[in-house]
Parts: C-alpha cells; sequence; structure tokens
C-alpha cells in the first residue's frame, strides 16, 4: 500500500511525497509529475488515513480500491466518475455491497473512481500491505 500517496484540499489529483522539512513537505503531482510545496497549513491527508463508512465496520480506502482492482481485474473503472449519482452508487453497490449509502455521498463514489483510475494508470496497483513478516534477528 503506497503510504505516500496525498491528497491537498484544493489541488486537483494526487500527490507522492518527495522530501520534507521542518514545515513542508515537497509533493510530486501524478497528473502532471510536478514538483510543489506544501505547507503545514494546507489541508493534506494521507489516503492511508482515509477509510469508506459500510453499516458495519469502516473500511480503508485501500481495502475498497483493491476490492475494486479485483472486480475490474485490473483495469480501470468501467463506469466515469462524471456518470450519472445512479450509476455511480448502482456501480459501488457491486464493487461495496454493505456501503452506508447515506453517509457516503455521490462526490464521494466520484472521487474515489478518480483516484482508483489514477492509481491504475500510473501503476500503484498494491493496494493492500502483505501480512506483517515478524522481523528477524
Amino acid at each position: 500500500m503506497p503510504k505516500d500517496i496525498l491528497s491537498i484540499s484544493g489541488r486537483p489529483g494526487l500527490f507522492k511525497v518527495v522530501s520534507h522539512s521542518k514545515n513542508m513537505l515537497i509533493v510530486e503531482s501524478l497528473l502532471d509529475g510536478k514538483r510543489i510545496p506544501a505547507y503545514t497549513r494546507d489541508r493534506i491527508v494521507a489516503l492511508s488515513d482515509i477509510s469508506m463508512f459500510t453499516y458495519s465496520d469502516d473500511i480503508p480506502l485501500y481495502d475498497v480500491m483493491q476490492k475494486m482492482f479485483e472486480f475490474e481485474n485490473g483495469a480501470v473503472a468501467s463506469v466515469a466518475a462524471k456518470a450519472s449519482e445512479k450509476e455511480l452508487r448502482d456501480y459501488f453497490e457491486k464493487v461495496l455491497p454493505d456501503y452506508d449509502k447515506e453517509r457516503v455521498h455521490a462526490t464521494d463514489i466520484k472521487k474515489l473512481i478518480q483516484w482508483y483510475n489514477l492509481h491504475v494508470e500510473k501503476g500503484l496497483t498494491d493496494f493492500v500491505e502483505a501480512e506483517e513478516k515478524p522481523a528477524e534477528e
């Protein structure tokens, strides 16, 4: 699972951490490869810290992306991110049948599809970590 992939509020796409200092990060856009500074005042969220609401438990975003990857057989999403709300919800129900229909909005599904497609296009498809192995002495 890529732990250094970030979303920055107000900026399109996703970013990969290149370097960091005391009060900023240098990030590289996955869309165009440009490097920019991201400061502590920016709303920065690691994708590994995001989860989706379900009726039973919250599921980490990368687990949902893994389900999408398996559903799509490794291809980009079969529904466009700009599809109608009904199409988005119908698609997402096939991927994650237990998702909370009241708390997960169509815009959340839209953003998830965009992020998933970007991951697949860039070859970042190792969504779930291998089981933690005990440290060898």
